[in-house]
Formats: C-alpha cells, structure tokens, sequence
C-alpha cells in the first residue's frame, strides 16, 4: 500500500510552502487508494509553538487535504525513549558513537575550517573514543568512508553521493531529543511509509537519510524532492508576493477549492491546457512524473483569477454557501436594504451577483458595497467623459431626471433604465460616453464601477434623483 505523510515542525501557522508538501503527499496516496498521515514534529523545544498544531489541524481540514489519523497524529516528543532506544542501539553496533565535546570547542573547529576556507563539519575527535553514554552528550552518526550512496529520487532521477562528503550528523542532542534525522528514519519506519515528498531544502541530506535506513536495516521509502517556490522575479518568495499563512488566506476570503487548485500547479503540470481542477479530479490526474524539477513560480495575479472563477461558479451553484462566507458587515447591510425586484429576484440577490465577478476574494466585498452605502465625493473634472463637455454632461444629467421621474417606483429596473438612457443618447444627438459615463460616476463615485442602469437600481428611484442632482450642483 501506498503510505505518505505530512510531518510539519509546530513552529508557526502553516504556510503555502509545507502545505502545497501537505497537498502532493495526500494526492499521491489518493490517487492509489493509499494513506496519508500527519506527524508533529515537535522535537525542537526552544521554537515548539503550542497553537501550531491547532492552525495546521485546521488548515489542513479547511482545505479538504485531511490525513487518515487528524485526530490522533504521531506527535515525536511523546515517542522519545523509542529515539533513544534506537540511537544506543547503533553505538553498541558500532555505527554511531558518543561524543562529548564542548560548545566552545565546536566552534574553535568551525572557525579554524572557515579560516582555511574549508567546508564546516564536525573533526572526529570522538569518533574512535569509545565514550560511554551520559547525560549531556550527543549521539553522533559514524559515516563510513569512501561508500558510494545510491538512490533514486522520483523527480529528479538517479543521485550517488560519496560518503566523504558527509558529516558525522548528530542523532540524538544533549538534552535527550532526537534530531530530525533520526526521528523521521524511526518514524517512517514504523508508520510504513513509502513515500516522502519534502521540500527540496532537503535534499542534500537525503544520503545520509539512505545511509540511516541502511544502518538499521529499514527499507528506505522513495523520496520526492519538490521544487522550490519563488517569487515572480524569482527571488525569495515575500509577503509581498504572498508568502503569508494559510488560515491568513481563509481570512482574506480565498476558498479553500480556489487555494487547493493554485498549490496543485506550484510545481506539477497536468501536461494539458487545463488550469482548473476540483480536489477529486487533482487526485485521479496526479502523477509524480508530472512534478517539475525546476522552480515554482507564486503568481498572485492568478491564484486571484483562480479564485475569481470558483466565486463566480458558487453565485449559480451554492448561493447559501456564498453568503454564509461573505462578512456579517455586508449582510447585515444587504438584509437591511432588501426588497423584492421583478422577475422574482430581490434586492440582496442581485447586489450579489453584481459585486461578486468585480471581486477577486471576499474580504473586497464591502469595498463595492460602499458605493451604495456612503454619498460620493464627486470630482468635476471626472464627471465630465474626456472626450465630451460640460454643456452635453449637463444637459445629460438633467434629461435623465426629467425621464426618471416619469417612471413608476415599481418600474425602476435596470431594463427600464437602460432603455431611458439610449433614449436620452438618441433623442439629444449625444454620444454614449456624454450619458453613460456622467450617470455612472455621478451615481458611484467611482472611475470603475458597475453599469449605471445597475447601480440606479440598487440605489433605488430616489437616491438615484439624490445623487444626480447633486452632481447637477456640481457644474
């Protein structure tokens, strides 16, 4: 059976790094019919972040990516004898030894090597001691020299390593705790896991990983090295391009289905033209041979245009949904306003399909609906269209008042609206930019906004007549 896992670090919230980790391993397992498991990886007690676990918990259940055991993950602190047990056992084998050197003398070795413009890595002078265990020492690893590691990656093919190359890695800390190296051989070992896929930050470390499972005569799973995100000038990913957490994403009103799509395409190619995958079609296309060695680019631009469509997709799907998403702001707002339109649409109904394919995430919806909430500021020079004048601006605010006081409240819909319009263009040889333009700005404020026949029939028959003739006042 196909095992994979998602073995964050509780250091933080989650962010879209480990969690598009999070993602392939869970579409990989799936994809066969496989298992997909969550492990903390608490061992690093001076960054170990208590709420971590709860915001990863979280994100991951959001996003739909839920590990077979989120209710009961391996958490590595509660499994610490068994590192223990395990480290011991390969000094008493001979493939790893105790080692007692001081802080101040590591660091005398390092900064001797930097001198000499050698690469840092622990000098050996334990390694043939034969120290007995005690506490405060550290267990380190005896790489064997001039091994030829081999193993295969399934993204980037073949790799061999000589062992020279590799430091004496350290395995179990002075203060009892195992190392990631160690750790994870143990626990992959013992969670069955038969594929990792990791960040490629690790990479260079996956040999003396081989060499572990090696050591301990485990089986070592096929190792996935992902490629690296970058920013769009490919530098370091910044929260500027949107390396922010995950949950902060939730709260910017990205949909998790939007999120889960973008991440799938951080580093896998469908090999088609389609952008557009729902979580269930992401897991029967996933293939490893499809992941991209080189990096990922994070493109805001079209994670928003991903999440545009599946806004615009729940408006004809799950309208409920919808709005038990936008802010209780706005609703509080629509609910107040609310009234019946014809055709059997109401006032609320409507205000949302109109704001909804403006906006690229939800937390940008009142920003729309306070064109409708607060009086424009209006700027005479932006009232009149370029390519017209004072006198045609004028003279097409004031038509449309006289025609819009002739037409019956319950007839203030859009149709009706833009029917007036195209008459005051046609009967006052005026050009549509002379109209249009001067209605819409006068009624919004705004240089981009909806339609005026649209915004006219939110605002309603009055407050339209208010904002008109104000901007009126204003020439």
């Amino acid at each position: 059976m196909i095992v994979t896992r998602f073995a964050p670090s509780p250091t933080g919230d989650p962010h879209i790094g480990n969690i598009r980790t999070a993602l392939f391993n869970y579409l990989f397992a799936k994809h066969s019919g496989g298992k997909f498991y969550l492990r903390i990886e608490d061992t690093d007690q001076n960054r170990h972040n208590s709420e971590s676990v709860t915001a990863i918990k979280k994100a991951l259940n959001w996003l739909g990516i839920v590990p077979d055991n989120i209710d009961k993950p391996v958490i590595q602190s509660e499994r610490l004898g068994t590192y223990k047990e395990a480290a011991q056992k390969l000094v008493s084998e001979g493939k790893a030894y105790v080692c007692n050197c001081t802080k101040e003398r590591l660091d005398k070795v390092r900064s001797n090597q930097i001198s000499k413009k050698q690469n840092p890595r622990y000098d050996g002078h334990c390694r043939d001691l034969n120290l007995p265990y005690t506490d405060g020492c550290v267990i380190r690893m005896k790489v064997p020299s001039s091994k030829k590691i081999v193993f295969e990656d399934l993204i980037r093919g073949k790799i061999e390593v000589d062992s020279n190359v590799l430091d004496d890695q350290v395995l179990l800390k002075s203060d009892g705790f195992p190392t990631y190296h160690l750790a994870h051989v143990i626990d992959d070992y013992e969670m069955g896991t038969s594929h990792v896929f990791r960040g490629e930050e690790w990479l260079s470390s996956a040999p003396k990983h081989v060499l572990l499972f090696e050591m301990f005569d485990f089986k070592p799973p096929v190792y996935a090295h992902l490629p690296v995100i970058l920013s769009p000038e490919k530098g370091k990913l910044s929260k500027r391009d949107g390396a922010t957490t995950i949950l902060a994403y939730q709260q910017m009103g990205y949909l998790p289905e939007a999120l889960v799509n973008f991440m799938a395409l951080l580093g896998w190619n469908p090999k088609t033209n389609d952008e557009l995958f729902t979580l269930e079609q992401l897991v029967e296309k996933f293939s490893s041979g499809n992941i991209n060695k080189s990096p990922a680019v994070f493109d805001i631009n079209k994670l928003n245009n991903v999440n545009r469509h599946y806004l615009i997709k729940l408006l004809s799907s799950d309208k409920n949904r919808l709005e038990s998403l936008i802010d209780k702001k706005s609703i509080d707002y629509l609910k107040s306003v609310n009234r019946p339109l014809g055709n059997n649409k109401s006032l609320k109904n409507v205000m949302i399909d109109l704001i909804i394919p403006r906006i690229n995430k939800l937390d940008e919806f009142y920003n729309h609906l306070k064109i409708f909430i607060k009086q424009p500021e209006l700027s005479k020079d932006l009232l009149v269209f370029k390519k017209s004048s004072e006198s045609n601006t004028k003279l097409a605010l004031s038509e449309f008042i006289k025609k819009a006081v002739t037409i019956d409240t319950n007839d203030w819909l859009w149709e009706k609206i833009e029917v007036t319009l195209a008459d005051i263009v046609s009967e006052n040889n005026l050009s549509n930019g002379d109209v249009f333009w001067p209605v819409r700005y006068a009624l919004s404020g705004e240089e981009k906004s909806p339609p005026p026949q649209e915004l006219a029939t939110i605002l309603g028959k009055q407050e339209s007549l208010n904002r008109i003739k104000k901007a009126i006042e204003l020439i």
